[in-house]
């Protein structure tokens, strides 16, 4: 890179900011570039690795050994105003117990008592959940010419399975769905349309714990209500209502967001790939690969904010502390240095377990291996009564997001 004209930061002084870091950057409010982001992203990691979006204000890592390196440095840049562009310009208030927005030593406090309800065991008791619920979304639709992925499928196993998980009522579950969706959507090129909408507190869960408090049962939230654990400053203690509820809703909200996009993933590029998709008809073995790949090829969330907390250097460029850092998780996991010869080919028989797709260090996805099981089985039931399908891309709809990618509706036509 180049240099490039002064440009003055955030302390006032001036530091050199080259000139590709202007005329190359990554927009994620871009509806048009979200529908195929990735000759952009092919030019940020061999023009411009380092680069600058100036409207918004965000420096932006597009490597791979840059970003992986990023996210395991929680001391450089930090998570504590969240992980997502607009919250970490908004600077709110963290709600005690959103570990998704600490850094250690608080992060692992609450992540330590969480992840207890992520054990290799409970994966195997939900995954006969996970598949009897594909069941019955996928055995009416048998015989019928095409169904929507998204509504049929792929908005309605992740949520059952999570709110399986936690105990939460049939009842509630359209009302986490609607949250959720109303979370992460934006309008057409613009920012989110709430920073802080509710979601944070979860408050939609008060009613719920208090009920769940009096009658207890085998769920994630019974155990979260009794469980004791060791705080920061030595003492021996049990979650307070307030911090069961912020981790009640990060668990529902990550626990379906993440599947739902990678079963609408799944669904595209299958359809795109039909000489794999028989490989896997035929030899099912090779789908917990698939799922590895496609976490990699089409990762639900593009990039990971963080707070830089100190002055850092990248190809010869300062990186003033108080800065918005975007690490691209999209074209990272395509750059061909980590996944060679050409990481925009998909294949399934790809070692792509060193994807960035769940992230990585002390932020590495709690509900990974639900994910992962979840996206496994549905590919799976998919293809029992499936095996082949195009997509009517005139039909299929994006959702409107600067935090996840993915698809809203997604029409497939079965052959």
């Amino acid at each position: 890179m180049g240099g490039g004209p002064l440009a003055a930061d955030k302390k006032g002084t001036t530091g050199m900011r080259p000139s590709t870091m202007n005329e190359i950057f990554y927009d994620p409010y871009d509806v048009e570039l979200n529908s195929n982001p990735y000759p952009l992203f092919r030019r940020l990691r061999e023009e411009a690795p380092l680069s600058y979006n100036e409207q918004h204000d965000f420096y932006a890592l597009s490597r791979y050994s840059d970003a992986q390196q990023a996210l395991h440095d929680h001391r450089a840049l930090s998570s504590a105003r969240g992980n997502i562009l607009e919250l970490i310009k908004a600077n709110l208030p963290v709600p005690q117990g959103m570990f998704l927005m600490e850094d250690p030593p608080r992060h692992d406090v609450y992540r330590k008592v969480l992840s207890r309800m992520f054990t290799p065991r409970k994966m195997r008791e939900i995954e006969a959940t996970a598949r009897n619920l594909c069941a019955r979304s996928l055995d009416p639709l048998v015989g019928a010419d095409g169904f929507d992925l998204i509504a049929n499928l792929g908005d309605e196993m992740p949520m059952r399975v999570i709110c399986a998980l936690l105990g939460i009522p049939d009842e509630m579950q359209p009302a986490l769905r609607d949250l959720s969706d109303s979370h992460v959507n934006t309008e057409a090129g613009g920012t989110m349309q709430s920073a802080s909408s509710g979601y944070e507190t979860g408050q939609m869960f008060a009613e719920y714990v208090d009920w769940r408090a009096e009658h207890p049962s085998d769920d994630i939230v019974t155990e979260m209500l009794a469980n004791e654990f060791t705080d920061t400053d030595g003492a021996v203690r049990r979650l307070t209502r307030d911090e069961l509820l912020v981790c009640i809703v990060q668990i529902a909200f990550a626990g379906t967001e993440t599947t739902t996009r990678l079963i609408g993933w799944a669904g595209k590029v299958l359809a795109e790939h039909p000489d794999q998709r028989r490989e896997l008809v035929n030899d099912r073995s090779l789908i917990a690969g698939a799922v590895e790949e496609l976490m990699r090829f089409e990762p639900p969330a593009p990039h990971i904010g963080r707070y830089v907390t100190r002055d850092l250097e990248y190809y010869g460029h300062r990186v003033p502390a108080g800065s918005t850092m975007l690490l691209i998780v999209g074209a990272a996991n395509r750059d061909h240095r980590q996944f060679p010869p050409d990481g925009d080919v998909f294949d399934i028989h790809r070692k792509a377990g060193s994807h960035l797709g769940f992230g990585v260090g002390v932020h590495y996805c709690l509900g990974a291996a639900l994910a992962r099981m979840e996206g496994r089985v549905a590919i799976n039931e998919v293809l029992n009564r499936f095996p082949e399908w195009d997509i009517d891309t005139t039909n299929a709809k994006m959702v409107t997001t600067s935090t996840v990618r993915g698809w809203q509706t997604l029409p497939v036509v079965v052959r």
